[in-house]
């Protein structure tokens, strides 16, 4: 896991995420082509990093879970 603040990117909000204030997962396209994934609330904390093969691997069993 890697510090969110150490991250150069550009972070957007999840489409599934809401305006309330509430619980917002982020995402970031790292330079190299990763991605990064972190929690809103901690803009700094720790953040997720991603191959894009492993990325696509997490989405494909997230939609599987359904």
């Amino acid at each position: 896991m890697t510090r969110a603040g150490d991250l150069s990117v550009d972070w957007f909000s999840s489409s599934y995420s809401n305006d309330q204030g509430g619980e917002c997962v982020q995402g970031g396209h790292c330079a190299n082509g990763d991605m990064a994934v972190r929690d809103s609330k901690d803009p700094h904390g720790p953040a997720f990093r991603f191959t894009p093969a492993a990325w696509t691997t997490f989405i494909d069993h997230v939609k599987a879970d359904q």
